[in-house]
């Protein structure tokens, strides 16, 4: 099979999954919207951030114990590469306990921190409370799908998350429309149908007799310390769209009021479809870039780099065309007020300009902690948010309110790209071999 054969058979799966995630992700926006109107949807989109901590959590703990298990097998070093299996998979079971724990005793004070009072606060405290009930499954929904694609399956991974998304479709069309659930049944929906994933997932693995919970006391600690190492960047890289959200919620809040909130709810909806596209090309690319890695060849390593680049900037740009065409009707989908409606048509725009930053940044960061560059993926990965946070303390006060919060997302997203370059391009100098004189 050609090297390309091979990218796109990892790549194409992961890409599928998370476009149908991202449709995910909008579909409790789309069902309460049109059921509760613009407060149901700015409440989802204040308290969607919790619920992104408890999904990325999975994400990293299953990433990194994934990258040391590729690494590892590629080295041929099996019984490590299993232990590093076993250790995430109680990782993903402890911290599955202690999420739910949490969430349960800080909603509050969480929803406050994130800016919801009076109404807002009330239905924020009820969505919360029904994603509290079912974090395990969601911790292990998201934490067992990068096993699949390691251990050779992307496209069971893929089913598994498109299983997981038409049972999302269904049971909010059941919940918050026919029975009138409201956004308890939108929440309902999210927990049930991130079960259906991990059921699928725990199957696939059961089947193929990769699940393994043995682990040596000796190993333990050291496998642990080397997951969270690595899947602090996967984690960061789950949660930047998320913690950008909290950054321009409490800024637009100040400047632009409910009605600003709304604007970015159904603009980050949508947007968030081409973010989580690229990191499917990022994740798809993860397993090959591990394995090359483990094995020492450097040039397959940055061929398939290569190929990652070029595939994400041309859904990136493709992703920019299709949403530049539908942003008069983006308002319509999720049942905003026409003021919104017409504002988000205005603005839109303005995001679509760092989307191929944004694919250049997901890429490098991929790169980096596929391949144990926890260093350079941890500045890439929190540069973008920081970045953003200090332009926005900047900027609006001196240019002009809340359009300089929309603005200021865009320059923190090409300066992190421009970040990521210099720092590929000085990993890749570092590494050449000494030239012969």
């Amino acid at each position: 099979m050609s090297d390309r054969r091979v990218f796109l058979k990892y790549v194409i799966p992961a890409v599928l999954s998370f476009a149908l995630s991202g449709v995910y992700s909008i579909v409790d926006g789309f069902f309460v919207g049109n059921s509760i109107g613009d407060m149901g949807l700015s409440a989802i989109n204040v308290a969607y951030p919790i619920v992104a901590v408890i999904q990325a959590s999975g994400t990293g703990i299953g990433m990194g114990g994934a990258v040391y298990y590729s690494i590892y097998m590629a080295e041929k070093k099996e019984k490590r590469a299993r232990e590093f299996s076993a250790c995430a998979l109680w990782m993903l079971i402890l911290g599955s306990i202690l999420l739910t724990a949490l969430t349960f005793l800080l909603t509050t004070p969480l929803l406050r921190l994130l800016g919801a009072q009076g109404e807002l606060l009330r239905l924020g405290e009820d969505y919360i409370s029904v994603i509290a009930l079912g974090a395990a499954f969601q911790v292990l929904g998201t934490g067992l799908v990068p096993f699949i694609r390691n251990h050779g399956g992307p496209f069971y991974a893929m089913i598994s998350m498109i299983a997981g998304f038409g049972s999302n479709i269904v049971l909010d069309y059941l919940l918050v429309w026919v029975w009138n659930g409201g956004i308890t049944g939108a929440a309902l929906a999210t927990v049930i149908s991130q079960g259906v994933t991990m059921l699928i997932a725990l199957i696939y693995l059961i089947r193929k007799k990769k699940l393994t919970v043995k682990i040596s006391r000796s190993g333990a600690g050291s496998a642990a310390a080397a997951i969270v190492k690595i899947g602090i960047a996967p984690f960061g890289l789950s949660m930047t769209p998320n913690i950008s959200l909290i950054i321009i919620n409490r800024f637009s809040i100040h400047y632009g009021g409910d009605e600003a909130v709304a604007v970015y709810a159904c603009i980050a909806y949508i947007i968030c479809i081409i973010y989580l596209i690229l990191q499917g090309v990022g994740d798809g690319s993860q397993p090959l870039f591990s394995r090359y890695y483990g094995e020492g060849n450097r040039e397959k390593m940055k061929k398939m780099r290569r190929y990652a680049y070029g595939f994400a900037m041309l859904l990136a740009l493709a992703g920019c065309v299709v949403m530049f065409a539908v942003r008069g009707s983006v308002g319509n989908m999720f049942g905003s007020s026409r003021e919104v409606n017409q504002e988000i048509a205005k603005i839109m725009p303005v995001f679509l300009v760092s989307v191929p930053f944004v694919a250049v940044s997901r890429i490098t960061t991929a790169y980096f902690y596929a391949t144990e560059k926890t260093g350079m993926s941890y500045v890439l990965t929190f540069m973008e948010p920081a970045l953003m946070l200090v332009l926005m303390l900047i900027l609006p006060p001196l240019l002009g309110g809340q359009i300089m919060i929309w603005w200021s997302t865009v320059f923190a997203r090409v300066l992190s790209a421009c970040l990521a370059l210099l720092m590929k391009q000085h990993e890749d100098q570092r590494n050449m071999p000494p030239q012969m004189f």
